[in-house]
């Protein structure tokens, strides 16, 4: 890559400082929750640009409003049912005394955002109450700086146009010595594959074979058709839901501009992307603890980064999934 740009030591969320990733999923269900854990309130920002979203506590996040930090994000299956693991994660924290003061009581911030993995051959025949709230107490509970990739947590049972979905991570040292990085949930209505080859379209992104290797296709095949996507998708059944972090200062206005940046990459890794029937979002989150204020075409190359790492994170996710009994469709390793 240019500007001297490498891949952090772990290639991973967690290699911005600061934060923790915990994943926690039910193999029968095909479904699961991820957390995102920040050791001190965070500045923390949100862009929807999928026509299906389903979020919680994301108003908070606008910068006119009154709350300057939060405790953690989610990314869930489940459909809405998922919001409820947000409630997880908001009991593990109060039980470590975290979240936000108000008249001697700590609340305990979680923005969270779902994806649509109801319908993806696992049995979520699970009774009165969704198992949501405890994946995601247990995705707090595991929460450390080491973290799989894949077919777990929120990418459990994940799936798109060609292929299955999953979790996944990027991350990229900048010229200046800041970090930026990625995590998303790739539930897509398109594909993060050109035609019908197993090349990933954020090819020109990837760094060290970190997605394979195969670098794109010869030739290339032509674009200018109908895109390939889920057959007959409906409102609510899809959506790549994701979270890309920096230890670099910024406000609340600037980390909306990142995450607003990092929609980039969902246009560079998946076609179509954006669509009517994807929840597409992304939260931004800048740490600070790198110290690092980007300044005029600072700014631009933090921008660059978060997409093009957020493209990486996509393939990755897919790159990184594993057939399971009931796939509805093949894993990227079992494509001819």
């Amino acid at each position: 890559m240019s500007l001297g740009w490498r891949a952090g030591p772990r290639n991973l969320l967690t290699d911005v400082a600061g934060l923790r990733v915990g994943n926690a999923q039910d193999d029968r269900l095909k479904s699961g929750a991820t957390a995102v854990l920040f050791d001190q309130p965070c500045t923390a920002a949100v862009e929807i640009l999928g026509g299906a979203p389903g979020t919680r506590e994301t108003d908070l996040l606008a910068p006119d409003k009154l709350v300057p930090g939060i405790d953690a994000l989610v990314l869930s299956g489940g459909s809405a049912f998922g919001l409820d693991a947000a409630s997880g994660v908001q009991a593990f924290l109060r039980s470590v005394g975290r979240g936000f003061e108000v008249a001697g009581h700590r609340v305990p911030l979680v923005p969270a955002a779902i994806l649509f993995d109801l319908a993806n051959g696992g049995n979520k025949d699970w009774g009165l109450h969704s198992p949501y709230r405890d994946l995601g107490l247990r995705a707090a509970e595991a929460a450390g700086l080491e973290f799989a990739l894949g077919s777990v947590g929120a990418g459990t049972g994940a799936t798109t146009a060609g292929a299955k979905g999953g979790l996944g991570s990027a991350s990229t040292v900048l010229s200046s010595g800041a970090t930026v990085a990625a995590l998303v949930a790739v539930n897509a209505v398109g594909s993060a594959l050109i035609g019908s080859t197993r090349h990933f379209h954020a090819a020109a992104f990837e760094i060290d074979a970190e997605f394979g290797g195969l670098g794109l296709p010869a030739p290339h095949p032509t674009m200018a058709a109908p895109p390939t996507t889920k057959i007959a998708p409906h409102p609510g059944t899809a959506t790549t839901i994701a979270v890309i972090a920096t230890d670099a200062v910024l406000d609340k206005g600037a980390a909306r501009r990142l995450a607003v940046a990092a929609h980039d990459g969902f246009a560079r890794a998946l076609w179509p992307a954006h669509t009517d029937f994807d929840g597409d979002l992304v939260f931004a989150a800048a740490t600070g603890a790198g110290g690092w204020r980007p300044e005029g075409a600072e700014r631009i190359e933090l921008a660059s980064a978060a997409a093009a790492t957020m493209a990486r994170a996509i393939a990755r996710g897919v790159h990184a999934a594993v057939p399971a009994p009931g796939d509805l469709r093949p894993a990227w390793r079992q494509l001819g």
